[in-house]
């Protein structure tokens, strides 16, 4: 799969993708990432990138044309009009990182892991020019309820949790189905699938007491089929305790 980060910084990413699963995927040719530094494209011994808005307010905003120019060079085709999604490639979406933008979710990840080809545009500072939303950007997506300075890190987020989704990525890739969000039947035998959207299980690793708090006694007795009821009903709680939002319906069930 290929990434294209669209950024004023490039060199920002050289510290997060080169550690772990990600640097292990870029090594092994599962994933390919290229960093596209915007003001190539952009016109004027400045390289300017960013004008004030019409219409008055605080801050400055991306402007248009380096943003669609950057994406028609990386693709290699002409883009924007209303046809943009049919004339792309299926495997290829263009995602712009935005406040304004849908929730990125596990869900989301996997869809993502599914493509060939993820173009991800970094906004920054107030916002990005709203022709690029309508009509450059198949898709705006946001990491959480708060805002940052830009999209830079939210883009890094995006890269590693798809990365580690494609096949071949993580050493054991049963482990990526037993986790937070994730459809884990596999943590589940014998007490059923856990429904989807919850927060992970505890976990508990030598030794068996520390500091006078004992690992439970169910995972140590080897009963797998109770070891499963019991890992089913902690994520429950713990979605209950932690995120609410996630699965009401499950609660004192």
């Amino acid at each position: 799969m290929r990434f294209d980060l669209i950024t004023i910084f490039p060199e920002f990413f050289a510290g997060p993708l080169d550690h772990g699963i990600v640097r292990r995927a870029k090594e092994a040719g599962i994933a390919q990432i290229r960093v596209q530094d915007l003001r190539e494209f952009t016109k004027g011994r400045h390289r300017t990138v960013d004008d004030r808005p019409f219409g008055g307010g605080e801050g400055m905003v991306l402007k248009p044309e380096p943003l669609f120019e950057a994406v028609e060079m990386l693709l290699g085709q002409s883009v924007g009009d209303s046809e943009r999604t049919a004339a792309l490639e299926p495997g290829t979406a263009i995602v712009l990182m935005s406040a304004a933008g849908r929730l990125f979710t596990q869900k989301t990840a996997r869809r993502y892991a599914g493509l060939e080809r993820l173009i991800l545009i970094c906004g920054r500072y107030e916002g990005v020019d709203e022709r690029v939303a309508e009509h450059l950007a198949t898709e705006e997506i946001c990491i959480g309820d708060y805002v940052l300075s830009g999209g830079e890190l939210p883009a890094a987020i995006v890269v590693d949790a798809v990365t580690r989704l494609l096949p071949g990525a993580v050493g054991n890739e049963a482990s990526t189905q037993n986790e937070s969000f994730q459809d884990y039947e596999g943590a589940s035998r014998g007490a059923g699938p856990l429904p989807g959207g919850l927060l992970d299980f505890p976990h508990y690793t030598r030794p068996a007491e520390f500091r006078g708090w004992k690992v439970p006694e169910v995972l140590i007795g080897g009963n797998h089929a109770e070891v499963a009821k019991w890992r089913r009903q902690k994520a429950l709680e713990k979605t209950q305790q932690n995120r609410p939002d996630l699965r009401p319906e499950e609660f004192g069930s």
